[in-house]
C-alpha cells in the first residue's frame, strides 16, 4: 500500500473540514432564509427590492426538490383557521404551512399524475385542490387538503384522492366556488372541444362528473367565471365565462351546460397574445394582460381596462402603461387594488381607487427577481393575495416561493 505523504494527509483533513463548514453554512442559510423576516428598509428587503412590503418567508427551488416553479393558490383551513400555500411545481405541488412565520413548514409533495411539465395550474373548491398540467395524460388530480392537518414526520409524499381523466392535457383550470363547476381550458386542440372549454361537476370533489363543452371560439387558455353581479342587469345571477383567447376576449353564458350562448367577442390594438384577466369586485371592469406585447412593440407593461357595463358591446376604458418594461402574467383583483405578478419586476400594486376615471397608478411593489426588469418570460409566475391575515403568497420560476406582507 502506498503511504500518503503527512503533509498532503493533513491537507485534505483542512479541505475536508473546510467544505464540510461551509456545506454546512449554505444548509444554514438556506434554513434561516425561510423564517427570517427582512422589513423594506430604504427600497430593500435584504436583496429584493421592494415598496410598502416586508418579507416574511421564503423556500429555495432546491428546497422544494425541483428547478423550476410556476402557479400558486392559498387555502385557509376553516377547522383550524391555518394558511397554507399550494405551490405549482415542475415536478408536482408543494404544501406550504405559512400560519407561523416562525415555524413555516414545508409538508411535502403531491408529485405530477405522469411526467414533468412546466405548466401546472391549482384551484380550490370545497376543501380540495384540483390540478391540472400541460404534461402528457395528467388529468385532473383532486387532493383532500384536510390530509394537511395531520402530517407530522414532514417532508412527505403525498397520493391523490380521485383522478379525472377526461382530458390529457390542459393549461388551466377555472373554478366557480358558487355553482360547484371546474372549467378545464387549454387542452389539447385535437380534443372533443378543440383546446377550449370542459365543463365538470365538482360538487362531490372526489367524484367529477364531466358536463359538456364548449368549442366555438377556438382555443381558450385562461379565464375567468363569475355569478355575475354588475351593472348589466339582464344577466344578473347568470354564470359568466371570460376567456383569454389568444387574440381576443370572449365572454360567454354558461348558465345552462346544455344551451352555451356566446355574448361577446373583444379584440384591441397591437396584439400579442391574450393571456389572462380579472373582473373588479363590483363585475364593471375586466382588466387583462397580454402576455407578448411588451416584447413584440417595446412598450412598458401594459394593462388593458375593458368596460364591461354592457356585456353585450364591452369597451376598452383604459390602458395603464407600467414603471418597468417587463411582461405581465398572472393578476388578481382584491377590494381596490390589483396584485400583478410583472415577470422580471415581481409583484406590482396598482390602485384602482379612480378606475372610473381612467386612473390606475403603481402603490407598491416587491421584486422577486433583482437581476433586471426586461421583457421576457421568466421569474415571477402568479401571486394568491386573498389571505385574511393579509399575507400573500408568490411563486417564482427563478428564486422560488415567497412570503410577503404590507409593511406597518
Amino acid at each position: 500500500m502506498k503511504k500518503i505523504p503527512l503533509f498532503l494527509l493533513l491537507l485534505c483533513i483542512i479541505c475536508s473540514c473546510s467544505k464540510n463548514k461551509e456545506s454546512s453554512f449554505e444548509e444554514e442559510q438556506i434554513e434561516n432564509d425561510s423564517k427570517v423576516t427582512s422589513p423594506c428598509i430604504d427600497g430593500f428587503a435584504g436583496i429584493y427590492p421592494c415598496n410598502g412590503y416586508d418579507l416574511l418567508a421564503r423556500l429555495t427551488l432546491t428546497d422544494m426538490g425541483t428547478d423550476f416553479a410556476n402557479d400558486v393558490w392559498g387555502w385557509t383551513d376553516p377547522t383550524t383557521d391555518k394558511e397554507y400555500a399550494l405551490v405549482g411545481l415542475k415536478n408536482g405541488t408543494a404544501f406550504v404551512d405559512i400560519t407561523d412565520m416562525e415555524n413555516l413548514r414545508y409538508l411535502g409533495k403531491l408529485p405530477t399524475a405522469t411526467v414533468s411539465s412546466f405548466w401546472r395550474d391549482i384551484k380550490v373548491y370545497d376543501n380540495h385542490a384540483f390540478i391540472v398540467s400541460e404534461a402528457e395524460n395528467h388529468g385532473m388530480q383532486v387532493f383532500d387538503l384536510a390530509k394537511l392537518r395531520t402530517v407530522t414526520n414532514a417532508p412527505i409524499t403525498f397520493t391523490t384522492d380521485a383522478h379525472y381523466t377526461g382530458f390529457g392535457n390542459a393549461h388551466n383550470i377555472v373554478i366557480n366556488e358558487n355553482t360547484g363547476f371546474a372549467y378545464v381550458v387549454g387542452t389539447a386542440r385535437n380534443d372533443a372541444y378543440a383546446g377550449g372549454v370542459h365543463f365538470i361537476n365538482i360538487k362531490d370533489p372526489k367524484a367529477p362528473v364531466a358536463a359538456g363543452g364548449y368549442a366555438a371560439n377556438g382555443y381558450t387558455h385562461d379565464a375567468q367565471v363569475v355569478t355575475y353581479n354588475g351593472p348589466d342587469t339582464a344577466y344578473t345571477g347568470k354564470e359568466i365565462f371570460i376567456g383569454a383567447n389568444e387574440d381576443q376576449v370572449v365572454l360567454i353564458d354558461v348558465t345552462d351546460k346544455t344551451a352555451v350562448q356566446e355574448i361577446a367577442t373583444i379584440s384591441y390594438n397591437q396584439t400579442g397574445y391574450t393571456h389572462q384577466g380579472w373582473f373588479t369586485e363590483d363585475h364593471t371592469y375586466f382588466i387583462l394582460g397580454d402576455e407578448t406585447d411588451e416584447i413584440n412593440y417595446g412598450f412598458n407593461t401594459r394593462t388593458l381596462v375593458f368596460d364591461f357595463s354592457d356585456l353585450e358591446s364591452p369597451t376598452l376604458h383604459t390602458t395603464y402603461l407600467g414603471e418597468t418594461a417587463a411582461t405581465d402574467h398572472n393578476g388578481y383583483v382584491k377590494g381596490n387594488q390589483f396584485f400583478l405578478a410583472n415577470y422580471t419586476a415581481g409583484m406590482r400594486v396598482l390602485d384602482l381607487t379612480n378606475i372610473n376615471g381612467k386612473l390606475l397608478t403603481e402603490s407598491a411593489y416587491f421584486d422577486t427577481f433583482p437581476t433586471n426588469n426586461t421583457a421576457g418570460t421568466k421569474a415571477l409566475w402568479s401571486i394568491y393575495p386573498y389571505f385574511e391575515s393579509g399575507k400573500i403568497i408568490l411563486n417564482d420560476t427563478e428564486s422560488g416561493f415567497f412570503v410577503i406582507k404590507k409593511s406597518e
